[in-house]
Parts: C-alpha cells; sequence; structure tokens
C-alpha cells in the first residue's frame, strides 16, 4: 500500500486532477495526472467502478494491484502530481502482476512522469527485510 503520504484525502480532493489534468490511456487503465505545486511530492487514486465488476472483492483486489505497482514505480517518479489511474478492464483481478506493473509504467512513461533514476528491481517491505535479515 502506498504511504500516507501519497494518498488523496477528502471528496473533494481529486476534483484539481479532474478538471485541471491531461489523459493517457494504454489498454486497461488510463492516467488522468496534473502538476500540483503546492505538494512536495505526488499523490496518487486507483478508481474502479461499478461497470468494471458488480463484485466488490474483485474491484479491490484490482485496486490493491495498482496501488502496488504504483509503489513500486515511487522511485522513479518525479515532481509534485496528481495522478488518478482509472480502470476499464476486470482483467486486471487475475492477470500477472508483472503485466499490471507493466502497464503503469508504461503509463507514467508516456506521460513524461519519471525520470532517469530507474525503478526498483525488487520490492521491498519492512516485515520482509526484518525476516531476511533474522534468517542470516
Amino acid at each position: 500500500m502506498l504511504d500516507k503520504l501519497h494518498r488523496f484525502h477528502g471528496l473533494n480532493s481529486l476534483n484539481f486532477a479532474y478538471k485541471k489534468g491531461q489523459i493517457v490511456r494504454a489498454g486497461q487503465i488510463s492516467l488522468r495526472y496534473a502538476s500540483n505545486s503546492r505538494r512536495q511530492t505526488f499523490r496518487a487514486a486507483v478508481v474502479v467502478s461499478k461497470k468494471v465488476d458488480k463484485s466488490a472483492v474483485v474491484r479491490n483486489r484490482i485496486r490493491r494491484r495498482v496501488y502496488e505497482a504504483v509503489r513500486l514505480e515511487t522511485s522513479s517518479l518525479e515532481g509534485s502530481y496528481d495522478l488518478i489511474f482509472s480502470v476499464f478492464d476486470a482483467q486486471l483481478a487475475t492477470a500477472d502482476a508483472a503485466t499490471v506493473r507493466k502497464q503503469v509504467a508504461d503509463l507514467l512513461r508516456r506521460a513524461g512522469l519519471t525520470g532517469a533514476k530507474g525503478t526498483k528491481t525488487a520490492a521491498s517491505h519492512a516485515i520482509v527485510d526484518q525476516k531476511k535479515s533474522g534468517e542470516s
């Protein structure tokens, strides 16, 4: 999950990006982004409507998968942007994690939001890192 720093808060916080944002679309996901000079870092939201799937379980699974892909791409994001990912296909619930991450990275690259730093090669997680260091 994304840090609290990188999430939207409040009902009207998405309005700025919806009104002023630009759109990039790739296959099953679209990205609406807007530069936000009032913030130090980016904010991200994932929108999955009931048209995608009636089941809340499937919609939440898709949402978590896209948030994880965004979290893995945070090292390459530069600048302060408001990002809204809209999902159009329920196949993301069963797609490979690499496919979801590739689509998110492609959207960010096409929007010009990624820098030359590159992306993380492996997921880092505090519990996993503690477990690995405890095994040695």
